[in-house]
């Protein structure tokens, strides 16, 4: 299948055909028709599968064959501002070759050059919730003309705390819209959404989304706690990596952390919501250019983001939540590329990573690295401890076998 097969308006083939797409991914040939159709819609697929373009491509072509209207046509609600930067750019680019104007409107930034888009006339408006709200409540926006309401990552919206603002907003659009969910998983609260929001809705779902990517070589690596930093510089220095994305809990910590790094010499950003949005975007535009070669985050990068070529994730802490970790080390092995995905664990953490071995159904290799001076801990007399693999510098310790995989 091509996508010239859906019937796709001339003007978004061209943009298609700009961007270098050729085939569509599954999750695009499943929904692209059923949305051209005018069915609502609930998806889910796994990060990297190109959702975006599965919801954007089919409204941008009912919008083209409506011609330009009088309001807001098209709104997209997203739960972070990367996420909805990130969408803003993909409907200019799918619509270079339309008469079309996208509005971006989230809160870190001043509200003047956002009202100045407003006042334009967007056809499409990519929003976050917090500050769409801000200009609703002031009258400046109206979202009577909508016919497409677009709710992304509806599961991360649920997370962060959003389902409030999401139906205020959701109670401002015209009963009568297409309405499209689409997210990473499909949690049980999402059903309560759908009866107040989805009309008859067809589901799509590709993917074991419970399943870390065959491509993502991933392990753990047990360690007494005042050793965690330490072994966390070990297995850089021991890591051959291009680009790396080390995940923590709090934002002290990830501040923490790359002030350390930076400290002996790593070329490292700090990435989290207490940072103000220029910072935000200078952290990840300098991570996507190779300026920085470390990026420290909270887990508003597990999510969506469209970072290529990340060879390695390191898990400073376990992720409190099981889908955490499938987003997590998901963020590298990307368009079918090979990625490590290395989880340092403490004691305190192991009922956390049983939890995660339940929800994926399988074990977590656990290593240990080569020349690390360990201190004791009660994790390494763990029944379950298993074989290091094919590694580097394996070797067995009482009856186990540990090991380090270094990519060269």
């Amino acid at each position: 299948m091509s996508f010239q097969d859906f019937g796709l308006a001339a003007t978004v083939l061209q943009g298609i055909e700009a961007m270098g797409y050729t085939e569509p991914t599954p999750i695009q040939a499943r929904a692209i028709p059923e949305i051209l159709g005018g069915r609502d819609l609930m998806g889910s697929a796994q990060t990297g599968t190109g959702k975006t373009a599965a919801f954007a491509l089919p409204i941008l072509s009912r919008l083209a064959e409506g011609g330009r209207g009088g309001g807001c046509r098209c709104l997209v609600l997203e739960p972070t501002r990367e996420l909805a930067a990130q969408v803003d750019v993909a409907f200019r680019d799918y619509g270079r070759h339309m008469d079309l104007k996208v509005a971006l409107i989230q809160g870190g930034v001043g509200f003047g050059g956002q009202r100045e888009q407003i006042q334009a006339g967007p056809d499409v408006i990519v929003a976050t919730p917090g500050r769409l709200l801000d200009f609703l409540e002031q009258g400046e926006i109206s979202l009577k003309d909508v016919q497409f309401l677009v709710l992304d990552e509806v599961d991360r919206m649920l997370d962060m705390g959003f389902l409030p603002q999401v139906r205020r907003i959701v109670e401002k659009c015209p009963k009568q819209r297409q309405t499209l969910f689409f997210s990473a998983t499909l949690p049980p609260e999402i059903a309560t959404m759908t009866q107040w929001v989805l009309k008859d809705p067809v589901v799509v779902e590709i993917g074991a989304t419970r399943t870390p990517a065959e491509t993502v070589t991933h392990a753990l690596y047990p360690v007494a706690k005042d050793q965690k930093f330490d072994l966390l510089l070990a297995i850089l220095e021991q890591t051959s990596f291009q680009s790396c994305i080390i995940f923590t809990s709090t934002k002290v910590a990830a501040d923490q952390i790359a002030g350390q790094l930076h400290r002996l010499k790593h070329a490292v950003v700090a990435l989290h919501s207490n940072r103000s949005q220029a910072e935000r975007v200078e952290a990840l535009e300098g991570f996507k250019s190779g300026k920085y070669e470390v990026l420290v985050a909270t887990d508003i990068a597990a999510r969506g983001l469209d970072i290529a070529g990340v060879s390695h994730v390191i898990n400073y802490d376990v992720p409190g939540h099981p889908e955490d970790y499938v987003h997590r080390i998901g963020r590298t092995g990307r368009a079918q590329s090979s990625g490590d995905a290395f989880t340092i664990f403490t004691a305190e953490e192991v009922d956390t990573v049983r939890s995660i071995e339940r929800f994926i159904s399988a074990k977590i290799p656990r290593k240990k690295l080569e020349g690390f001076p360990y201190l004791y801990t009660a994790l390494f007399n763990e029944q379950s401890l298993a074989p290091g693999g094919p590694g580097k510098g394996v070797r067995t310790m009482s009856g186990y076998s540990f090991g380090s995989r270094r990519r060269r």
